[in-house]
């Protein structure tokens, strides 16, 4: 599933405020930048088209929607797809790039140890 940066940023919020209506998304995004409801509607409606949001409920005429997927089903093809523009499929400078120009504390980088010693593991 391709999302642009606007549909993305929409299913953040999803994520972030399950089972929401489209006034309420629009109401969290224009204290941000100013974007009309039918813009903010209209995105909805395509992540709808898309599955990634489904009506979850309806009161009145308000329309209730909740994510139908997770981050992390979005999250591996995303990331693969951005290492495959921007560092040619390479992940070796994706981690070099983290490493040398990301402000990572000591917690970061204690995470990162044990991620590559399991990964180590597994490929022994």
């Amino acid at each position: 599933m391709e999302l642009s940066d606007f549909e993305l940023e929409v299913m953040q919020l999803f994520w972030e405020n399950p089972e929401s209506s489209a006034p309420q998304i629009h109401q969290i995004i224009d204290q941000s930048r100013s974007v009309s409801y039918s813009t903010v509607k209209t995105i909805i409606d395509r992540l709808e088209k898309k599955q990634a949001l489904t009506r979850s409920k309806q009161e009145g005429r308000t329309i209730f929607y909740s994510p139908l997927v997770k981050k992390n089903q979005l999250r591996k093809p995303m990331i693969k797809d951005f290492i495959k523009r921007v560092f040619l499929g390479e992940s070796k400078p994706l981690v070099a790039h983290i490493l040398q120009e990301e402000e990572l504390s000591l917690d970061d980088i204690s995470y990162l140890e044990s991620l590559l010693e399991q990964r180590k593991k597994e490929l022994k």
